[in-house]
């Protein structure tokens, strides 16, 4: 008895393909003007038989005449680059902009670097004062220091992105910060800590209005920056003085509460 050949995984080069096998290799064909014969037997609904070598060779001659097809996009995309984004002729032009940074980024960027250093500034004359011998609470003069130093690293951190971005930097005047922080109800260090809450508050605002600008001109790259960059801690460090002020609300405003309040800070620095 003859016994049937085992199957194996690679079809045979001459092993009659189905329909399916068949209309794919002649579509290739055609995309590239290939004359098809006439397949003896082949009718709709019924096997064609067509050996795989031919079907390899029609498939071979499409994607050869798909690539002859695109072989000018590149040389288009150059042109349409050099005509799009040219580079400024003149050197007062940044180099680096490009369309998406509009002039009224630029103008909000230059803002927030002044609202990061007036708000440094306050935190550094806090810093002065609660250092002072007569106030001396070391733990909160060293909060307050870093609090300074972080507001003015947001404002380089602002500055350098103004500059990546091809736009100018333009330093604004900043206010005098008061000297004085004591107050006769809550007494200096809960005064200080809600006001520093405040400005917080008014910096996330601030932030947000940015960020608002940034969406209006399209700029993702801008808005993703701020995200990234600036919101995200500005969100943790209204959360840090908060606990704070409902800490220092609760002691109230006598010496020996404030003073162990302090040494936890300066514990923490």
């Amino acid at each position: 008895a003859h016994r049937a050949a085992p199957r194996r995984f690679r079809q045979d080069p001459f092993q009659p393909l189905d329909a399916m096998s068949f209309a794919l290799a002649t579509s290739a064909a055609s995309a590239v003007g290939a004359k098809r014969a006439p397949v003896a037997g082949a009718r709709l609904g019924k096997s064609a038989h067509i050996p795989r070598r031919a079907m390899q060779s029609s498939v071979t001659r499409a994607a050869v005449g798909a690539d002859e097809g695109a072989a000018i996009k590149p040389f288009e995309a150059i042109v349409e680059a050099k005509s799009t984004h040219p580079v400024a002729d003149n050197r007062g032009d940044s180099f680096a902009r490009t369309p998406h940074f509009h002039p009224e980024c630029e103008r909000a960027i230059n803002e927030q670097i002044n609202i990061e250093y007036n708000v440094s500034y306050i935190y550094h004359a806090m810093y002065a004062y609660f250092a002072r011998d007569n106030v001396y609470l070391p733990g909160i003069a060293k909060h307050f220091l870093k609090e300074s130093l972080e507001e003015r690293s947001h404002a380089e951190l602002l500055m350098n992105y103004q500059i990546m971005r091809g736009g100018r930097v333009e330093l604004q005047a900043i206010m005098p910060p008061q000297v004085e922080y004591d107050h006769p109800e809550k007494g200096d260090a809960l005064y200080a800590f809600e006001l520093s809450l405040s400005l917080e508050k008014l910096n996330n605002d601030r932030l947000i209005a940015l960020h608002r600008v940034a969406g209006e001109a399209d700029d993702a790259n801008m808005q993703d920056f701020i995200e990234g960059e600036l919101l995200e801690d500005q969100v943790k460090s209204i959360e840090e003085v908060s606990r704070f002020v409902g800490q220092l609300r609760r002691m109230g405003n006598k010496g020996d509460a404030v003073w162990h309040f302090d040494q936890a800070l300066l514990e923490e620095a």
